[in-house]
Parts: C-alpha cells; structure tokens; sequence
C-alpha cells in the first residue's frame, strides 16, 4: 500500500502562516503530478494547488498569491507554503498524486489528511 503521509498542520490566527510536508514514494515524485486538496465538514473537496510532472504549477483562486507548492525529488517530499491564512482556509489538507481525471478531482494515491484550523 502506498503511503503519503503529510505533516504540518495545526491551528493558528487569522494572517498567521503554516507550511505542509507530505512525504511518499520516489518513483511517485519522479513520474506524476501532485497536489493539495482540502476538505472542509460537510463540503466537496477543492483542489488548492498542482504542480505536473514539468513542474508547472497552479492555484485556486482564492489561494493565489498567498500559497506556494513545490516538490524536492531528492527529499521525496511535496510542500504547500501557506501564508495570509484566514478563516475559510480551515479544512482538512490531503496530499494526493496521480490524477485520474482530468480535472484532479480523483487521484490514485491520496494521503490521510492534515488539519488546519484558522482562528479569527
């Protein structure tokens, strides 16, 4: 079973920042495209960040300009820089490679989730 463990989550204030490791596979970082996708209570999951297997990468809209994704292949590890948080970022983050569908809802390995809670 292949695992991606993801780390880093917590609470903090509103403006506050926090940043997210997920760790997994070689092979996994060298061949697909990764992301991060939250998950709040009672709410679809929303993809937040992408970055293929070029390394292009891409945002939501209501996360532009305030994360940043990247990946280090010789550390095996994907990150998410989240700076400027607020209230509505609080949500259950996942770390998730190679998509299955084209639009990255479905991926065929996901990670158990960390939690980030913004206080206002």
């Amino acid at each position: 079973q292949v695992q991606l463990v993801e780390s880093g989550g917590g609470s903090v204030q509103a403006g506050g920042s926090l940043k997210l490791s997920c760790a997994g596979p070689g092979y996994i970082f060298s061949s697909c495209g990764m992301a991060w996708y939250r998950q709040a209570p009672g709410k679809v999951r929303e993809l937040v960040s992408s970055i293929s297997s070029d390394g292009s990468t891409s945002y939501a809209d209501s996360v532009k300009g305030r994360f940043t994704i990247s990946q280090d292949n010789a550390k095996n590890t994907l990150y998410l820089q989240m700076n400027s948080l607020k209230s509505e970022d609080t949500a259950v983050y996942h770390c998730a490679a190679c998509p299955t569908t084209l639009n990255w809802f479905f991926f065929g390995y996901e990670g158990q989730g960390t939690q980030v809670t913004v206080s206002s």
